[in-house]
């Protein structure tokens, strides 16, 4: 392996940890370095999750020691969450992923849409909500997001955000730490599904982790400080870029090929 491919592993991966912890999406910019690097695209799916699983530790580990994680409300919403990706990443293994992307992107305009319309529902948190038992409807929201998630994890971190924020009652802030320990459960059990079917590269997905550790980090540390403004206008960014990347408006692997030339 080249010193330049370490590099663009490393690199990419500090962003991707960090835009991934405070809102979500940069799983797309791993797919697209991965995939450019010649992994098929189930390998480069399964070799992410190496990344997603630790930068999910830093960043939940950061997030409680700051005292900002519900976390028994996290771990409730988390079940249903672990069990739809368990099914989620089973049917990832042999199906194309392309219809689900389409779907994903028109979900992630929706969320933009609410965002800018009404930003008070998600920079104030709901305390009638937060107070509320789990109910039946979110238990199913969260396995349809679990499926969604174990299948191509890109992507998912809006859908948690909607939920937590939506449904839940938690301010970004708040339900941006209670998304990474959501995601801190079901990803060990995802990845190891994506070894047992041969499809991790332990090299590539090693490497891109320490930049992911190194994002996860400096997000997490600073979100509570930058505020839930602040956290808005980076989801409200990376949707727009990621939803770009899916209709083919930008390729983010042209942009790989050039920074490697």
């Amino acid at each position: 392996m080249s010193w330049i491919v370490i590099v663009a592993l490393i690199l990419s991966g500090i962003l991707v940890g960090f835009i991934n912890t405070l809102a979500g999406g940069g799983t797309i910019i791993s797919l697209s370095l991965l995939m450019f690097l010649g992994l098929p695209a189930n390998i480069a799916n399964g070799t992410y999750r190496i990344a997603a699983t630790v930068q999910t530790i830093v960043a939940v580990g950061s997030f409680r020691k700051q005292k900002i994680l519900d976390f028994k409300k996290g771990l409730v919403l988390g079940i249903p969450t672990v069990i739809g990706a368990l099914l989620g990443a089973y049917i990832a293994i042999d199906l194309n992923a392309k219809v689900i992307e389409k779907a994903i992107a028109f979900a992630m305009l929706l969320m933009l849409f609410f965002i800018i319309y009404k930003p008070q529902k998600w920079l104030k948190g709901q305390q009638d909500l937060i107070e509320k038992k789990v109910s039946l409807f979110q238990y199913a929201i969260f396995f349809i997001i679990g499926v969604y998630g174990g299948f191509i994890h890109a992507g998912v971190g809006y859908l948690l955000l909607a939920g937590v924020v939506l449904s839940a009652g938690y301010d970004l802030v708040s339900a941006n730490a209670i998304k990474n320990l959501i995601v801190l459960m079901y990803t060990p059990f995802t990845l190891v599904i994506f070894m047992i079917s041969g499809c991790v590269n332990y090299e590539y997905g090693l490497i891109h982790s320490i930049g992911n550790i190194l994002g996860a980090y400096i997000a997490s540390k600073y979100a509570v400080t930058w505020g839930a403004n602040f956290v808005r206008w980076v989801i409200v960014s990376v949707i727009i870029l990621t939803t770009a990347q899916i209709f083919g408006l930008v390729n983010i692997k042209d942009f790989f090929y050039l920074a490697l030339k």
